[in-house]
This record gives C-alpha cells, structure tokens and sequence, in this order.
C-alpha cells in the first residue's frame, strides 16, 4: 500500500470514528486498563515491552518439537512453513535464505513474534517463559548464542544479529510533504 493511500485510510477512518456519534451511533465503551494491559504485549526492537522470565536452550529444544517442528522441522529446517535456521552468507547470492540467523536484524521480536503468532495454530498458548526457551533454541540453532543459553528481558535486547546493521532505516514520515507543491 502506497503513503498516499495509508494516509487517505488513516484520514478516512478518523473521520468516520469521529462523525458516528454526531450520526446517532451510540455503541461500546472505553477499554478497561485491566483489558487494554491483555493485548498490550507488543515488544519493540530495543526490548521495551519485554515481559519478566526468562528461558535456556535446553527446554526450549523440547517445547520447539512439541509446538513448532511439525511446521518448520527438526532443527528450524526441512519443515513445511519458514525455515528458521541456516542462511548466513547467502542474502547477496542469486539464492538468498532469510532466516532467523540471517536476516532478522533483532532477538527481540523474535520473542515478540513467537509470542504473539505462534504456535500454529494456537498462537498465545505459549508462557512467557516458553516463548524466551523456543526463542533462546532458535537463537543457538543460528550460532548466535551457545548450547548452554539463557535469555530474558535483560539479555535478549544485548544480543546484536548477525544482519542488524542490514537495513536502511526509513525516513521520518511527514505528512506535510505529501501536500507540498513541487
């Protein structure tokens, strides 16, 4: 979706959100802070959002064969959805492999990924310290920390990826420069 067209939906959407009342719609009521704290579980790349626990290789390799081999194989290869493991030296072959150890710029939302969207197809099942053990397992299966790992919310943003420094960061987005004449 183009910037023009986000910013149209954005618009469009805040104007229909702010005429309902004036058009009778009277319906639902402000989210409860209990409530909103259940779905804010996002976790940004420098950590921030990052629950307490924590989680080592060794019962995230179990949790791994029990919750996510059946899609993405034993060791994070072979299976039917993305392969997690392997790929490092090869995004600028004609034959890139984008996994966790070779693309992904950020440990953390690893974490928020596996948290949020996975186990297929029973995504949030996982505890907290479930989702740090699968996520310190796919970190050692790319080399990027030992056999012997552990993570949680203090270690896991000091963790620098192998392709961290791959991205070009977007420009700061201005709206005003969308309307301004050429």
């Amino acid at each position: 979706m183009s910037s023009h067209s986000k910013l149209f939906l954005a618009v469009a959407l805040t104007l229909g959100l702010l005429a309902a009342p004036a058009l009778g719609f009277d319906f639902g009521r402000p989210a409860m802070p209990e409530e909103i704290k259940l779905w804010d579980i996002d976790v940004g790349p420098d950590g921030k959002g990052l629950p307490d626990g924590s989680g080592a290789v060794a019962p995230g390799k179990q949790i791994f064969a029990d919750n996510c081999a059946a899609c993405h194989g034993d060791n994070g290869q072979g299976g039917i959805k993305d392969r997690l493991a392997g790929g490092q030296g090869t995004l600028t072959s004609n034959m890139p492999v984008k996994t966790v150890g070779s693309f992904w710029p950020y440990a953390t939302t690893l974490f928020d990924y596996i948290h949020r969207a996975m186990p297929y197809p029973t995504p949030g099942s996982l505890s907290t310290d479930e989702t740090y053990a699968v996520t310190a397992y796919i970190l050692s299966l790319n080399g990027i920390i030992p056999a012997d790992g552990k993570v949680d919310k203090e270690s896991l943003p000091k963790i620098k990826m192998p392709n961290r420094d791959g991205f070009i960061p977007e420009p700061e987005f201005d709206p005003a420069k969308l309307f301004r004449k050429k």
